[in-house]
């Protein structure tokens, strides 16, 4: 057999091999869109469209809920939603490029013009004022219009933010660390599903650790919807777009923020540092409180808690 007979051969199987993994990829996403429809509206804003689920009464005051890293609005209809919609009106939305929002191009994952985005949604919704609850990558987003849109936020209610630089990698994580925005595409419609799905039980550990993760998560609070392309290229240019861009949002916190609220964390939390991320946001003004034993996704294991603190919060908004 000649070398070109034998490079042909090879470049057909791992043209085949890359088929078949798009195939399967394609067939994987179907049955997530499928288990996990499209809940709420779209509401078009620049550089995309903002997908929100809107409960409770028109004339009661806001809670704009934003979910965390590889998250969707379920995480607050999971649990949340169900102890406030009586006394609130309820926003939740699906972050630029998350669960069935859009975003134009990576760029956007910036927390600052995600937070511009949910906030030009809430302009067009035409929601002059909330309590913005966020919970982990959430929070800085929040933290990010709290500066740049201080007459929309009139309350803060931080669950496990993101608030500061890490100083570290977060290693469950690490498989999100792409730069470029083509092999991003390039992985997420080859290898980057089926991947996801052998690994989904030990990131699901890892994210919820020390608790253990409900049984219903995947469906009820949409996880499932991380078996897409789409979220795995959301969630990675959303990781690097977080991290390269967090010191200089932390550098504007000192005099320029003037946003009452405060954070709740897990104070097992094995994501995110509760002292960094938390204790050290209090000389910028905000409260901080800790749940014994709980860890990073409170918002699903301890929504009585989290719904109790954000009632709190929005107090101050007042």
């Amino acid at each position: 057999m000649t070398f070109a007979l034998i490079l042909l051969v090879n470049l057909l199987l791992v043209a085949a091999v890359v088929t078949w993994q798009v195939v399967k990829t394609r067939k994987m996403a179907r049955a997530a869109e499928q288990a996990v429809p499209r809940a709420g509206q779209i509401v078009k804003v620049r550089g995309g469209a903002i997908h929100y689920v809107d409960r409770g009464p028109r004339d009661a005051p806001v809670l704009l809920c934003i979910h965390g890293l590889g998250g969707y609005l379920q995480h607050f209809t999971y649990g949340i939603a169900d102890l406030l919609q009586d006394d609130f009106r309820l926003i939740m939305v699906d972050r630029p490029g998350c669960g069935y929002s859009e975003r134009a191009s990576d760029d956007l994952a910036a927390p600052r013009e995600q937070a511009r985005m949910i906030a030009e949604a809430m302009d067009g919704l035409g929601v002059k004022a909330a309590t913005v609850v966020g919970h982990s990558l959430g929070g800085m987003v929040t933290l990010a219009m709290a500066l740049d849109r201080p007459d929309l936020v009139k309350a803060m209610a931080l669950i496990c933010p993101l608030t500061r630089q890490e100083k570290t990698d977060i290693e469950t994580f690490k498989g999100l660390d792409i730069s470029s925005p083509a092999l991003r595409r390039m992985l997420a419609h080859t290898v980057a599903v089926p991947i996801a799905a052998k690994t989904g039980v030990e990131t699901l550990n890892g994210v919820f650790a020390p608790e253990p993760w409900p049984e219903d998560f995947v469906i009820r609070a949409g996880g499932m919807l991380g078996m897409r392309p789409e979220s795995f290229i959301a969630s990675s240019a959303d990781y690097v777009w977080a991290r390269d861009t967090s010191a200089a949002q932390e550098a504007r916190y000192a005099g320029a923020l003037k946003v009452p609220g405060g954070i709740l964390f897990g104070a097992d939390d094995a994501l995110l540092s509760p002292g960094h991320h938390g204790e050290g946001m209090v000389q910028y003004g905000l409260s901080y409180e800790a749940l014994p034993g709980r860890g990073h996704m409170i918002n699903i294991t301890a929504p009585a808690e989290c719904a109790g603190f954000i009632r709190r919060m929005a107090a101050k908004a007042s």
